[in-house]
């Protein structure tokens, strides 16, 4: 039996399909994310409802599911009484549960939110915490040890508001032996905080286990700009999954706004370079189905909303 193909191979030849919103199909599933530890205290009191998440996905056409570990850390878990051992079990947990629900062929990707996820207070939408570069690698790392060791084909440093982050991860992950891909969140072509974003991925030129970037968390318009900076400034692949359009008022925890996740759009996306598409909050399966059978040249079957 021949080796699986791994994602940066994929990535040379054609268009692979995240999914979508981890949060907004659990929360269809009847789920209650309210706890300050979001999708990730499904990891100890749910695990079958984030599998069936992941499979529903899986079976609308994702390629690559990104695990619930976004706002799981040892920090955030000890404060909600969990202690170390256990902790490593769950974020362990979270990559053999998309491992289970994955298509045959398909990919993990082992996701590591920014230092204000592990908040819960909005501020990865912020970014600039007041923390040194070596801080945040020294929070980021134990995470990034015990999720490479589960085995997933890419670490997603995912939503990073600031290029201090986006270093400090890119440290973090070094010498882990497993590919990442760095993915801002953005606001007007330019990072949360506010820098430009070709400064943000010249971080990423030249490493070898960077094999895409570009964004995430953000509008569907955010979206040209950055996808065509990240290719010009690495020359590698961009990834690209935002919001469905609406906004999120972090004081009300709640969605204002439209949906607008074009297909038209995304065809640009992948004409401007990128290889790797889906969508992040309130993107569900049936958009992903729709993505996934526009830009993929084996269509996967139709899915009801």
């Amino acid at each position: 039996m021949s080796a699986p193909e791994s994602l940066a191979a994929a990535l040379a030849g054609r268009v692979v399909i995240l999914d979508g919103g981890l949060s907004n199909q659990l929360e269809a599933q009847g789920c209650d994310l309210s706890d300050s530890l979001w999708s990730a205290r499904l990891l100890a009191d749910a695990p079958g409802q984030i599998e069936a998440a992941h499979a529903a996905y899986a079976r609308a056409g994702a390629q690559v599911l990104i695990t619930s570990s976004y706002q799981a850390t040892y920090e955030g878990f000890a404060r909600a009484g969990i202690g170390r051992e256990r902790a490593a079990e769950l974020l362990t947990l979270s990559v053999a549960l998309a491992r289970r629900a994955s298509s045959p062929g398909g990919w993990v990707a082992a996701s590591a939110g920014p230092y204000g996820a592990m908040l819960a207070d909005g501020s990865e939408y912020r970014g600039r915490y007041g923390l040194s570069v070596r801080e945040l690698e020294r929070f980021h790392r134990p995470r990034l040890e015990t999720l490479a060791a589960a085995g997933p084909d890419v670490l997603a440093l995912e939503t990073v508001p600031d290029i201090d982050e986006a270093e400090a991860l890119l440290r973090a992950a070094s010498g882990l032996g497993v590919p990442v891909w760095l993915s801002y969140t953005v606001a007007g072509g330019r990072t949360r905080a506010g820098q430009p974003l070709d400064e943000g991925f010249a971080l990423a030129a030249g490493n070898d286990q960077v094999l895409a970037t570009g964004v995430n968390c953000c509008a569907p318009g955010d979206v040209p700009e950055a996808v065509a900076t990240a290719v010009a400034v690495t020359g590698r692949p961009a990834v690209a999954y935002p919001n469905s359009g609406e906004d999120w008022d972090a004081t009300a925890r709640s969605w204002h706004g439209s949906a607008s996740h074009p297909l038209t759009a995304a065809r640009a996306w992948r004409a401007a370079g990128a290889r790797l598409i889906g969508g992040c909050c309130r993107v569900g399966p049936a958009e992903i189905n729709r993505l996934a059978a526009a830009l993929t040249t084996q269509p996967p079957p139709e899915v009801s909303p």
